[in-house]
């Protein structure tokens, strides 16, 4: 219960991300209202892209991986039963998924907010 309530929270974090992205901007020569409705309309094509569910995706795949790699190893050393090998695996695999998968999003976001603020025009210096 402890690890789904873990997983929600890093989870909803996630989903807010985009809203708090801010590029590196120059805007001389810019209208600074003009500016944050550019932003605003950008950051909402970015909310397009979920890094909750590519944390969601990595976590299974990476769960997936690291029990296979876990029962095998597990059954080669010997000591430790193959399903506990398994268990430990999946749980680590799944960790190293969540997180790769919602870095994955996450710069996905910030890489559409970038090229959509590049395409109005403004020179983003990050």
């Amino acid at each position: 219960m402890k690890r789904l309530l873990t997983l929600a929270v890093a989870m909803a974090t996630l989903a807010g991300c985009a809203q708090t992205y801010q590029p590196v901007v120059d805007t001389k020569g810019h209208d600074s209202a003009r500016y944050q409705q550019d932003l605003f309309e950008c950051r909402q094509y970015a909310e397009q892209v979920s890094p909750a569910g590519d944390a969601a995706v990595g976590g299974l795949g990476g769960a997936a991986a690291g029990a296979a790699l876990g029962a095998i190893t597990g059954a080669l050393v010997g000591g430790v039963g193959a399903g506990e090998a398994a268990a430990v695996g999946a749980a680590t695999g799944g960790a190293v998924g969540v997180g790769a998968g919602a870095y994955s999003g996450v710069n996905e976001q910030q890489r559409i907010i970038d090229n959509c603020m590049r395409g109005r025009g403004y020179n983003v210096l990050n």
